[in-house]
């Protein structure tokens, strides 16, 4: 081996030429030497190259190890460049790339087992679980086959659930799984899965057989088992299901994408008691002037923005000056309060019934209001729903004349046991469930008679009636009302599909008012985050033309009051 070149005293670029010479001689009989030892083993090596071809094939994604450590640059020969420095993750990107591959990986795609419950609550339920896949067993099939005949809202959801299933098998293969946004629903981005063998696990077989429930909770087992290392999970609405579900070991879940808030207090209340430095903090920001019998204030800062379009706030403090308003414009950083007027005063009595409290002069202003066309009204029994919304619509239909009926509808669901069959009309027919109706009539009839004036004493229960019309919701569909004031009566019963079934028969000049009592639900599986009542409230708030208030005080009797409180 010849003597290595003397260290260069500068820089690599300065060595003499016969230093280049020597290791250029020096590299070329190495390689020599090389080829010479490797030329007997070269088979042998081809056919070891080709037997670990698969191997090499299944470890192509695993990453090479990190090349050996370089010399400096100072100590590399001029022709040789420095190898590039290998690039270094930071944390965040190291994170970011982890997060990535967790995202991709199958595991983290869950499938779930519908019920058929799910599917007659809400028909677009397909639709609703993102990326997940959906696995629809054998005998929920034949269920939904068994439901879609007649003309009940069950019905009616079945035979869409059918259609929807229709066509995704027509765009793909069943074997494959069906794309579910295939159907035109892009929001759906997994798969869904028809039960196409028999399936059997040893878990579900303490259950009784023969049961349709017990038959989906043994297929969610066998899939649990062919899918050991992926989440399966049945979705259903049936609380003693799921109870089964978990007893025997298996992931189940109430459908709640049909829930419009998770938590029944964070409902819109339609009302804000303003903070107790409020006259401090506009100081001379606040604007305010007169319009008839209102005064107009102009606000800003932080709670103007938070404002919405015909909420009312309100504000009451020792020795300072109350103020009730309603909002009637948000612009920005600013918003225009409007007085409200004053309900509970005699002379402004409505049909005979004057305020009690703030909340009902609250209902009272957007129940009189001719520019608001919708109306929602929530409380406990007794606060004085359904009196407030007859009395405002009989004042409007026989004194003022703006509106040239009364038609009332409600939810048919029994507290108890069924009645049977009834005889008669429509209106006949509906009659039992009117019974709110005819007391409140009583009241409105005898305050008329003292003091809503001259008509009032003049008119007597036979025309009053002539005025209302008592209607079914089963006969909705296609109608449109015209100049009509309609009362939804215990709306908390209504599913989000029927409550927009009954707003949208109003036509030109009418106006709708919903109301109900979120704690009294006796609908099945319809709880206060998805009742159509709830839904209601939540979208039409803020619309300029909408507006929502909750009763919070009893006024029917102090047992009343009492007993909603403790029972």
């Amino acid at each position: 081996m010849p003597p290595l070149p003397p260290a260069p005293a500068k820089r690599a670029a300065v060595l003499p030429a016969q230093a280049y010479a020597d290791r250029d001689a020096h590299n070329a009989a190495a390689r020599k030497t090389r080829s010479a030892r490797a030329a007997p083993a070269k088979s042998r090596k081809t056919a070891a190259q080709a037997a670990q071809a698969p191997a090499l094939a299944l470890n192509a994604a695993v990453p090479a190890a990190p090349p050996a450590a370089q010399p400096p640059a100072s100590q590399l020969p001029a022709s040789q460049p420095p190898a590039a420095r290998p690039a270094v993750k930071t944390p965040a990107k190291a994170a970011k790339t982890a997060k990535s591959r967790r995202a991709a990986a199958p595991e983290a795609v869950k499938l779930f087992v519908l019920d058929t419950n799910v599917l007659l609550h809400d028909p677009t339920a397909l639709f609703r679980f993102e990326e997940h896949d959906i696995f629809l067993p054998m005998v929920v099939l034949e269920e939904l086959d068994a439901h879609k005949k007649g003309a009940s809202e069950i019905a009616r959801n079945a035979r869409q659930v059918s259609r929807q299933l229709d066509l995704l098998v027509a765009h793909a293969d069943m074997a494959a799984g069906l794309p579910l946004s295939a159907g035109g629903h892009l929001e759906a981005g997994g798969k869904l899965w028809f039960q196409t063998a028999p399936l059997h696990a040893a878990t579900a077989q303490l259950l009784p057989q023969g049961k349709a429930d017990n038959q989906i909770l043994e297929v969610v087992a066998a899939l649990a088992q062919q899918h050991a290392g992926r989440p399966v999970v049945l979705v259903t609405k049936d609380i003693n299901m799921r109870v089964k579900a978990r007893a025997v070991g298996l992931a189940a879940e109430d459908y709640e994408n049909d829930k419009t808030l998770q938590d029944g207090d964070l409902l819109y209340s339609g009302a804000l008691a303003l903070p107790e430095n409020f006259w401090a903090d506009q100081g001379s920001r606040l604007e305010s002037w007169p319009d008839g019998a209102h005064t107009f204030y102009r606000i800003s800062g932080k709670l103007a923005a938070s404002l919405l379009p015909n909420q009312f706030v309100w504000y009451e403090a020792p020795g300072q000056s109350s103020l009730y308003a309603r909002v009637t414009e948000v612009d920005g950083q600013s918003a225009t309060l409007q007085t409200l007027k004053d309900y509970t005063h005699p002379k402004n009595a409505v049909w005979g019934v004057t305020a009690r409290n703030r909340e009902q002069n609250h209902a009272l202003n957007l129940l009189m209001d001719p520019g608001i066309d919708f109306v929602t009204i929530t409380g406990i029994a007794g606060t004085g729903k359904t009196l407030l919304a007859l009395a405002a619509g009989l004042a409007q239909v026989l004194d003022e004349r703006r509106y040239t009926e009364v038609i009332m509808t409600r939810a048919t669901v029994n507290v108890g046991e069924g009645i049977g069959f009834l005889p008669g009309t429509e209106e006949e027919k509906m009659a039992p469930w009117m019974g709110a109706l005819d007391d409140n009539l009583e009241f409105l009839t005898q305050g008329a008679g003292n003091a809503a004036g001259d008509w009032g004493r003049a008119a007597t229960g036979d025309l009053i009636r002539s005025r209302i019309k008592i209607k079914s919701m089963n006969f909705m569909r296609g109608r449109t009302f015209l100049n009509r004031w309609v009362i939804i009566d215990e709306a908390q019963n209504l599913t989000p599909k029927q409550i927009k079934t009954l707003i949208t028969r109003a036509g030109p000049g009418s106006k709708i008012i919903c109301m109900g009592n979120l704690a009294q639900i006796d609908t099945p599986y319809l709880t206060e985050g998805s009742s159509g009542l709830t839904y209601a409230v939540d979208r039409f708030k803020g619309w300029p033309h909408g507006g929502h208030i909750t009763l919070a005080r009893g006024e029917r009797s102090r047992l009343a009051d009492y007993a909603s409180e403790v029972l």
